[in-house]
C-alpha cells in the first residue's frame, strides 16, 4: 500500500456492505447507507433515534438490553440473531453484533453490526414476542435451563413456549424446530 494514500474512514464507514453504526447508551448517533436502508430509513432518518424503534415491541428493547449488560461485562462484546422490524412494520432475522468502546460501559458508547438474515431464515409464523426471544435462544443452542436463567422464567414456563413454537413451526421434535427457524429444509 502507498504510504502516502490517506485512508477515509468514513467513507468506509458509510459505503461498509454491513449495517453499522456507533451509538451511546442505545441511541444511535450515526449511521452508515446499509443499516438505513435494512430498516427502510432514508440516511440520517435513523440518527438520534433509540434502538427501540428497530424492535418489534419496547419489551424485547427493554429486555434485550438488560440481557447484553452480563454478557458485555463479561465478553466486551455481544453478538446473537434475533427477530427485528423494519420501518414498515416488516419482521425480519437480523444477525447482531457490538462492541462497547468502554469495557467498563456495556451499553455506553459502542459500534454494532446488523446483517439481514432473512433469505436464510424466513419469519414464517406470527410469534409473540416471548416467542420471539425464547426463539432467538433456541437458535443460539440454549437449552431450556439456560434460557429459563436468562429470561427470569421458570424452566416449565421455557417449555410451555417451546411447545407453542413447535405447534407453529409444525416440528415434531427440538431439533426439527431450530431447523426450520433457522431456515433448514429437511
Amino acid at each position: 500500500m502507498n504510504a502516502s494514500y490517506a485512508i477515509d474512514y468514513e467513507l468506509i464507514f458509510q459505503h461498509a456492505p454491513v449495517g453499522m453504526c456507533i451509538s451511546v447508551n442505545r441511541v444511535i448517533q450515526s449511521c452508515n447507507h446499509a443499516l438505513a436502508a435494512m430498516f427502510g430509513y432514508d440516511k440520517g432518518q435513523l440518527d438520534g433515534q433509540s434502538f427501540a424503534v428497530l424492535y418489534p415491541t419496547m419489551d424485547e428493547f427493554l429486555r434485550t438490553g438488560d440481557r447484553i449488560i452480563p454478557i458485555m461485562n463479561a465478553r466486551g462484546r455481544y453478538s446473537d440473531e434475533r427477530i427485528m422490524r423494519r420501518g414498515n412494520g416488516e419482521l425480519f432475522w437480523c444477525h447482531v453484533t457490538g462492541r462497547a468502546l468502554n469495557p467498563s460501559e456495556p451499553l455506553g458508547a459502542g459500534v454494532w453490526t446488523f446483517e439481514d438474515v432473512s433469505e436464510k431464515r424466513p419469519v414464517t409464523a406470527e410469534l409473540t414476542p416471548r416467542e420471539r426471544e425464547i426463539a432467538a435462544l433456541l437458535v443460539e443452542g440454549k437449552t431450556s435451563k439456560v434460557i429459563a436463567r436468562e429470561t427470569d422464567l421458570s424452566p416449565r414456563t421455557v417449555e410451555m413456549h417451546r411447545a407453542k413454537l413447535m405447534r407453529k413451526f409444525a416440528a415434531s421434535t427440538s431439533s426439527e424446530l431450530v431447523h426450520k427457524l433457522v431456515g433448514v429444509t429437511r
